[in-house]
């Protein structure tokens, strides 16, 4: 049992003892599935299979739900681990860890190079074949972002993704301590990652709204992330060139423009040089590459708004 002495004593020997309540820089992931992961575990490097490479990095995933459907958002702060990637799933106290990981690995691995003994923490909600807007096609099948969908029926009517992902940062903030050491943690929004958009690349009036769609969400996101303002980054991964993506031009450049407008915005455009594991997913050396990528984009922003 932890033992707490009297407020007093802390008071006057408080300068001599180690704190234990700790700051973590936490960083949204959202998106599809190519933020959700396909890149495989039996093809990592030995230097991100172990345990130890995620020290002081804590992630809080929560469960995919669908449109129409009670938002669930279990998910549990423990250390970052391989195996966030496609069919993860957790019971709010423990993980079943998928054979997949996602941008994650690379992405912790990077920003402990850049910020030595800083802690950190990400949480993950993203459902792979989801659009921004609700007319998409893909709607249908996994689900939209758009807050103003009014589908669905009963308890289930106008939840949508959005609604989700709300719900996993609900119970991600309503854990205080994060590594378990009984003293609450602070978590200081850091960034937004966000891997997106090929689901609104089937239609064209639906490519065309992809800008200010995305800008609406990000701002949102922002916004309960607990920064309003536009202070928190955001890093938007550019969706391939690849033909399946019909309209993929125009979300392209929609991307390219909301990046353009938006100072604390980058965009990561490394992804048209990634091979694919299926006609829609980046390869393992993929998804390692992309970590990074988005942590770059991360860490130059930071620099550049520190000068």
């Amino acid at each position: 049992m932890h033992t707490r002495l009297p407020a007093l004593f802390l008071t006057v020997i408080g300068l001599s003892l180690p704190t234990t309540a700790k700051e973590f820089r936490l960083y949204y992931l959202g998106g599809q599935s190519n933020m959700d992961g396909y890149g495989k575990i039996s093809e990592l490097p030995e230097s991100l299979s172990s345990d130890k490479a995620y020290e002081n990095v804590y992630i809080f995933h929560g469960n995919m739900g669908r449109d129409g459907k009670n938002p669930d958002g279990r998910g549990a702060w423990l250390q970052l681990r391989p195996g966030h990637g496609r069919d993860f799933k957790s019971d709010g106290l423990k993980h079943s860890y998928s054979d997949r990981f996602g941008l994650e690995l690379t992405l912790a691995q990077t920003l402990k190079t850049q910020y030595p003994g800083a802690h950190i923490a990400f949480i993950k909600y993203s459902r792979g074949g989801t659009a921004i807007d609700s007319k998409a096609a893909a709607q249908k099948r996994f689900g939209a972002w758009d807050p103003e969908w009014d589908g669905g029926e009963g308890e289930g009517k106008g939840i949508n993704q959005y609604d989700h992902f709300k719900a996993t940062l609900r119970r991600a903030f309503a854990d205080k301590d994060l590594d378990n050491d009984g003293e609450p943690d602070t978590l200081i929004p850091s960034g937004i990652l966000w891997m997106q958009g090929e689901s609104d690349a089937d239609s064209e009036d639906v490519a065309r709204r992809y800008e200010s769609n995305l800008r609406n969400l990000m701002n949102l996101i922002r916004k309960d992330l607990g920064e309003p303002s536009r202070k928190i980054p955001v890093v938007i991964g550019r969706i391939t060139d690849w033909k399946v993506w019909k309209f993929g031009e125009i979300v392209r450049k929609a991307q390219a423009s909301f990046v353009k407008a938006d100072p604390r915005a980058a965009l990561v455009t490394s992804t048209d040089s990634y091979g694919n594991s299926d006609p829609w997913h980046y390869d393992t050396a993929g998804y390692l590459d992309l970590g990074e990528q988005f942590a770059k984009a991360l860490i130059s922003m930071e620099k550049g708004h520190s000068k």
